[in-house]
């Protein structure tokens, strides 16, 4: 079994020259696999990123605060991709909230490393700015870094999505995932 836990995502121990080629031989897919995530959140199709997650793929949000301290804390933690259907089920029936959308932004795609069992160490960085739509304002909402293990065999899936946002709080509810 591979070793997903945020203390494992660590740099990389190929030497460059290795994780560059590896990053040249993944880099469309990822990339791609990233931006259909942020697009279906950006285009209000959010039931969509449960369909990028493996079946038992995990997906949490939490603070850089707690990452680098090893602390369980998050604000969303999906431990399958049917809890992520179920929590975005709930966001669009059950929770109160003030109409939103957001906007990402990717940058600093790189692959880290593969695993024996083929999942690839991916680490992006991130920013959403928010726009409240009744009040029309843009904001920065979070930044920060995505730590990925994606599973490229077949259709690209992500066996684990670890959003973990710069800031030591969020401003207001997180009902939309990241």
């Amino acid at each position: 079994a591979v070793n997903m836990s945020a203390s494992n995502f660590t740099a990389a121990v190929l030497p460059l020259g290795e994780r560059l080629a590896l990053h040249r031989q993944h880099v469309d897919t990822v990339s791609y696999l990233l931006a259909e995530w942020a697009h279906a959140i950006d285009q209000n199709r959010v039931e969509a990123i449960a369909a990028l997650m493996r079946p038992d793929g995990r997906y949490t949000v939490t603070s850089r605060f707690n990452h680098d301290r090893g602390l369980p804390m998050a604000i969303i933690d999906a431990h399958s991709a049917a809890q992520l259907r179920d929590r975005i089920k709930s966001m669009r029936l059950a929770n109160i909230y003030q109409p939103q959308s957001y906007r990402h932004v990717i940058s600093g795609v790189q692959v880290l490393g593969q695993e024996p069992s083929g999942l690839l160490q991916v680490r992006s960085s991130f920013a959403i700015v928010r726009t409240l739509e009744l009040m029309g304002d843009s904001v920065l909402f979070a930044s920060g870094e995505c730590h990925d293990w994606i599973d490229v065999h077949g259709e690209p899936r992500f066996a684990q999505r670890r959003m973990v946002y710069d800031s030591r709080a969020v401003e207001t509810l997180m009902v939309i995932p990241i």
